[in-house]
């Protein structure tokens, strides 16, 4: 079969239940815009802010270690149960501390009456962590169904309780006063919880997703090898440190960002705003995102054959292509896409075109990660996260008290790019590959023009902006499909 099909195919069934997901979450952003305030919604975008990073820490690198190891051994058992024992270990640790310490770490935080908080994301962060092993399992088997199964048990308990919660007990509450139903909703549920039900529910799918994994755990688990877990964690250790400077890349405006506003600011109100215009760069996220989870097992599959490094050129190649049609669909159809926020929130709407870029550029940085995990020199890929999250420090704390939540995603946009440029020189030295680099630049060419034609016109009426905006998105799929349909069919890459 043909590889890029093979990973087409896996990429759509792996990345479904991810894009249906990130949609139907994406479907909560208005129902969140709407139901809570700015500064209320800026404790939600803080709050996952963490998540992302210290999910780095308690996995650190050691998905990628498995898949290392449990692809060059046959011990595959043995590999699964030492990657599960060590974090489990690590875990079960860091929930026992984080409960301990939930006082003062709420209160360092600014949310000194919310303990709970804390105690509610040590579970999610400590469960989410275990179950990346038994996940990775199932894409090294090429188990897509199942795995998608079970992301999609996890999305739909998530997306039933925040509606369950957000919507339908206030409303029973508002209308009802008296019955059966107003009576049970009444004694559980306790509107001064507010945005902690967006926490709850995402705990509880975190539980649901860990039993529905055990079976698969209890099935391959075997006794943990000191051997080989010593040899894994110092493959992992520099991918901690590249995940860790990876997060603070992608995390770090979030976290920042209240503490360097100006004080007369409403600054949780701007951290809200900015996290929400953050969601609508979704489906760039979402891409590159899906394409990673096949992507990474692929790579390390293909790794031996003859045109590897010719079929990584090909897949990078397409990969643009397609991230530039999701920006110009996204920003030339702008008005439309920002329906899914509150009214309160669009404001902040000129942070997306940046963002999608940004992410186009980080989505590149993924392709040409092959180089330094494929060769074994993990730490030049983290010393290349080092260096991004050094660009993202230094201009976050330069332009985010000139430029408010606009210089963070100037921020972000220059770390991604400065990442991709570093990787690529520094790859073609180590694994060289013939990357379509004219074609590349030519397509992002056409779609800035494209854009800025949009941006400079700015058609108000409805007739007119659609026949406009829909035009120019037409030439760019029309000047595609005109150079790549006949290299396509005949098997061929255009340079």
């Amino acid at each position: 079969m043909n590889p890029l099909r093979k990973l087409a195919g896996q990429t759509a069934i792996y990345g479904l239940p991810t894009i249906v997901g990130r949609l139907l979450n994406y479907l909560l952003v208005p129902l969140y815009t709407r139901a809570f305030i700015p500064a209320e919604y800026g404790v939600v975008t803080e709050m996952y802010a963490y998540v992302a990073f210290l999910f780095i820490v308690l996995t650190y690198g050691m998905e990628t270690a498995y898949f290392r190891f449990a692809s060059a051994q046959q011990g595959k058992g043995s590999v699964f149960g030492t990657a599960l024992f060590s974090l489990g270990f690590t875990s079960a640790v860091f929930t026992l501390a984080g409960f301990i310490f939930a006082g003062p770490v709420s209160a360092w935080m600014g949310y000194p009456h919310h303990p709970e908080y804390i105690r509610w994301f040590v579970l999610i962060i400590a469960t989410d962590a275990i179950t990346t092993i038994p996940y990775a399992s199932l894409r090294l088997q090429n188990k897509p169904l199942r795995f998608a199964f079970i992301k999609i048990a996890n999305i739909a308990t998530n997306i039933g309780l925040n509606l369950f919660f957000i919507l339908f007990c206030p409303y029973v509450l508002a209308h009802y006063s008296e019955g059966i139903l107003f009576q049970l909703i009444h004694n559980f549920y306790n509107p001064s919880i507010g945005v902690g039900y967006i926490f709850i529910s995402n705990l509880v799918a975190s539980l649901v997703t860990f039993v529905m994994l055990l079976p698969d755990m209890m099935k391959q688990i075997k006794r943990p090898d000191a051997t080989i877990l010593k040899q894994m964690l110092v493959y992992a250790w520099p991918l901690l440190i590249f995940g860790l400077a990876g997060t603070v890349n992608e995390t770090f405006d979030r976290i920042i960002l209240k503490h360097l506003l100006p004080k007369n600011m409403d600054v949780m109100a701007q951290l809200g705003i900015y996290g929400a215009n953050y969601k609508v760069s979704i489906l760039m996220t979402l891409f590159v995102q899906t394409y990673r989870y096949a992507a990474e097992p692929f790579f390390f599959a293909h790794a031996k054959e003859a045109n590897a490094r010719h079929t990584y050129a090909r897949l990078m190649h397409y990969f643009i292509i397609i991230c530039l049609l999701i920006f110009l669909v996204v920003t030339l159809f702008l008005n439309e896409v920002l329906f899914f926020i509150g009214p309160a929130y669009r404001e902040g709407a000129p942070v997306i075109p940046i963002l999608l870029l940004a992410n186009l550029f980080l989505g590149v940085f993924y392709n040409l990660s092959v180089w330094f995990k494929l060769t074994d020199q993990t730490r030049k890929g983290a010393m290349i996260s080092l260096a991004g999250a050094g660009v993202t420090l230094g201009l976050n704390l330069l332009l985010i008290p000139l430029m408010g939540y606009m210089g963070a995603a100037w921020a972000t946009f220059a770390c991604y790019a400065f990442m991709m440029v570093i990787s690529y020189l520094w790859g073609q030295r180590y694994y060289a590959v013939d990357y379509s680099l004219k074609a590349a630049l030519g397509y992002f060419s056409l779609a800035m023009v494209l854009y800025a034609v949009s941006h400079w016109l700015a058609p108000e009426s409805g007739l007119l902006y659609y026949v406009t905006n829909g035009s120019l998105l037409l030439i760019f799929v029309l000047v595609v499909l005109f150079r790549e349909i006949k290299p396509m069919l005949s098997g061929t890459a255009r340079r």
